[in-house]
Formats: C-alpha cells, structure tokens, sequence
C-alpha cells in the first residue's frame, strides 16, 4: 500500500514538474545586467525592459549594480544563474572578466545577450543599436564640423576595457586622422565617462594642462555632462566643444546653453525592448539569419555573433526636448 501511495505521489510530482517547466516555457524569465543603476540612461532602458515585458507576457527585469565595478556584474550574473532564469543580458563594464560567468551560464541551457560588447565570447548573440564605425565617424564628423580641424581634442569612455566604447572611438580617431590630420589628441582617452564627477574633474585638468583644447568626444552616459559642467564653469562654452552620448533629460539645459554641441546615440529604451524581444524569441525556438527584420531592432547585418541594426538619434537643440520627453 505504502509502495502504491509513493508510486501515484511521485506520478502527481511529475505531473507538476512538467506542467511547471511547461508554464516556464510560456513565460520565461529574463533578467538584465546594467553597468550601473540609477542613471537616466539605464533608467530608460529599464523602462523598455518593462514595456516589452509586459506586451509580450514574460517575466522581464534589470539589475542594476551601485557602482560600475565588473565584480558587481559578475555576481549579479551568478545569482542570476542560482535563480535559474531563461535569458541573461548584460552591458558589460568588462566583457574579459565576464566571460567565466557567462560560459557558466550557457553551460547551464541559459540564453546569454550582450550589448554595446561586439568581442563577447560566450554568448548567444550581441546586439549593437548602431554600428560602432558610423558612430564614432558621426561624432567626429560634427567635431570637425564644430572646431574646423582647430587645436587638441579628448575622449573620454566608460571604461578602457568596454569594448564598444573604445570602438566608437578608435572609429572616431580614425576618421579625424584622416580628414583633419592636423587636429592632435591632447591624451590619451579617459575611462571617466559613467561618472559626472570624474569625467568633470578630467575635463577641469584638460582645460588647465591643455590651452588649444578645442573639443571633448564622450562615449559614455555621464562623460558628456560632466564635461559640459567643467567647461561652463570656466566660462567656455562655444570655445571647447563638448559632444557625445548623453541622456537628453540630463542634458538639455546645457544644450540650449550652448555648452553641448549635440550628438548621436540610439534609445536606452529600445535597448531594453530589443533585449527581451530577442530572448523571447530564442527561448522559444527562433532563429537569426543576416538581414533578418528582427522584433525592435528591424533588419539587421550579422556579423558572426553581432547583430548590427541601423537605429541612430541625433541629439541636438531641435530634437533634445521632444527625446525628453520619451524619458530619455
């Protein structure tokens, strides 16, 4: 009798077991890794994560990190792993030490997505809003434009071992070695640019240290800001441009100052709709080819892992406020 009863509870187990993992697959978890939360930038593409959650029925969230340190991420990505989700996406701060924890995860059945990190490894796919040779040679372009080819210019970058970062500006180097060759780099670039203050701090040294410093190119959501603010504190603005990526909430005072030139990005808010309608779709069988019309990102040109779609934003004084107000 007793044999009987073990014999129909496990039947009953097995029964939820499998109508469980029948449910999971229905509606799969898919968590994401910002560099560091609290920022606009990650706020708005929390808010996409949340939006396409939503539309497409899955459980969907960001885990944002409270400060930009790679370890932050590793352990996100752990507990991530320990909680069994479907799909992990991550914008890494340093794609090299990522790649143990992400190799774990995909040894474990679970869908890895990266982006602003074309060099990941182990991952399934990582997906780029825009190709890093057309924005960095637009951000060069408008220095160019702004500066006429004049004096020193400087990058700033999230960090010097985030991948796509230093892509836009190798792409931005590039072009101006080629179109404005006599316009130097005053340093080397700086890896400020996901906090206002240090990237603040590094352009007050640039200004002191460097008097024919006419430009400074951020690629990174805080760069931006934080050099506008040194530049209008010593009286600068229309004399040393600054351009890059910035949250256009944050910055549009300081545009229609005239302190930020512009810029282009893509939308943070989109960034977060792409991450789960592409996990969505690999959870659920779907597969990539090159020039695919993908959910969010449209058509795309694959390259090896990378998806490269073609979404650009530019960020100006007749675009800032309308950007704004998608929470941007």
């Amino acid at each position: 009798m007793k044999r009987r009863a073990f014999i129909l509870a496990a039947a009953i187990a097995g029964t939820m077991i499998s109508a469980g993992a029948s449910l999971a697959a229905d509606k799969p978890t898919i968590a994401v890794v910002a560099k560091v939360g609290g920022i606009p930038w990650f706020n708005a593409m929390e808010k996409g994560i949340k939006e396409e959650g939503d539309a497409l029925g899955v459980n969907a969230f960001m885990v944002g990190p409270t400060s930009a340190d790679p370890a932050l991420q590793v352990r996100a990505v752990e507990d991530l792993i320990a909680r069994g989700v479907d799909v992990i996406g991550v914008v890494p701060n340093d794609a090299k030490v990522l790649e143990p924890v992400l190799k774990k995860a995909r040894d474990k059945g679970i869908v890895v997505l990266t982006h602003e990190s074309p060099n990941s490894e182990n991952i399934d796919y990582d997906f780029e809003m825009i190709s890093a040779k057309q924005l960095g040679e637009e951000h060069a372009k408008l220095l160019a434009k702004t500066t006429g080819c004049n004096g020193s210019y400087a990058i700033f970058v999230g960090g010097l071992n985030v991948p796509a970062h230093n892509a836009w500006a190798d792409a931005a180097v590039d072009w101006l070695k080629a179109n404005c060759p006599d316009m130097k780099q005053a340093a080397d670039r700086f890896g400020v640019a996901e906090s206002v203050d240090d990237s603040r701090d590094t352009a007050l040294d640039l200004i002191r240290a460097h008097k024919d410093l006419t430009g400074i190119m951020s690629f990174g959501s805080q760069g931006t800001i934080g050099a506008a603010r040194a530049v209008k504190e010593r009286g600068l603005a229309g004399k040393v441009a600054v351009l890059g990526l910035f949250s256009p909430g944050q910055g549009k005072r300081l545009v229609h100052e005239g302190v930020i030139t512009g810029g282009f990005q893509w939308s943070p808010l989109e960034a977060g709709k792409a991450f789960v309608a592409l996990g969505d779709m690999l959870v659920k069988g779907g597969k990539v080819t090159d020039g695919a019309d993908l959910p969010v990102l449209g058509p795309v040109k694959m390259e090896g892992r990378v998806l490269f779609a073609s979404k650009p934003l530019e960020l100006n004084k007749d675009t800032v406020d309308d950007l704004a107000k998608l929470g941007l």
